[in-house]
């Protein structure tokens, strides 16, 4: 089977409300600040010669997971995420998710899904408590979690399989 790749900002993790389970790799932006002077004062150079604050370097955390897929409920989980909820979308913004993917994979005749995501918010408990309490977001849920098979060996209360990052490159 063809792999199929599916980008949809972040929906496909919410599925199952088990994103806490995933927080196993943590990545931060180095300072922009090129001379070692501004590394230290955490100030820039406009280019004019003055100095100028320079915003905080913005921490994003990579989390990458796993779920199986029930192969009767395919077409109807890739027509759910070719028309993602806007409300879905709109909260997974809302709660500091961005630049998610999720991949649908074949081995040995069963079906996987792999997702990827960066959380950029400070609190992503509390975020994701945001979530799980979001009447549209527990409405997607009943949709798209007939579809899935959870894996053995998945974190007690998570519904999707965290998975350790072990090589990234910007």
């Amino acid at each position: 089977m063809k792999t199929i790749r599916i980008f949809v900002p972040v929906a496909m993790l919410l599925v199952c409300g088990g994103i806490l389970g995933f927080a196993l790799a943590i990545a931060t932006t180095p300072p922009a600040a090129a001379r070692a002077d501004d590394a230290k004062t955490g100030r820039g150079d406009d280019k004019t010669g003055q100095r100028t604050a320079e915003a905080p370097a913005r921490k994003v955390q990579r989390f990458g997971s796993m779920i199986g897929l029930r192969p009767e409920k395919k077409e109807e989980y890739l027509r759910l995420h070719a028309n993602a909820w806007p409300e879905i979308l709109a909260m997974l913004k809302k709660c500091h998710f961005q630049n998610y993917s999720i991949y649908l994979g074949e081995l040995d005749s069963k079906l996987y899904l792999f997702s990827y995501f960066e959380y950029t918010g400070e609190d992503i408990a509390k975020d994701v408590a945001v979530m799980k309490a979001d009447a549209k977001t527990r409405q997607w849920w009943t949709h798209t979690d007939p579809c899935q098979i959870r894996l053995p060996d998945t974190k007690e209360g998570d519904w999707w399989k965290g998975i350790p990052e072990v090589f990234h490159m910007d």
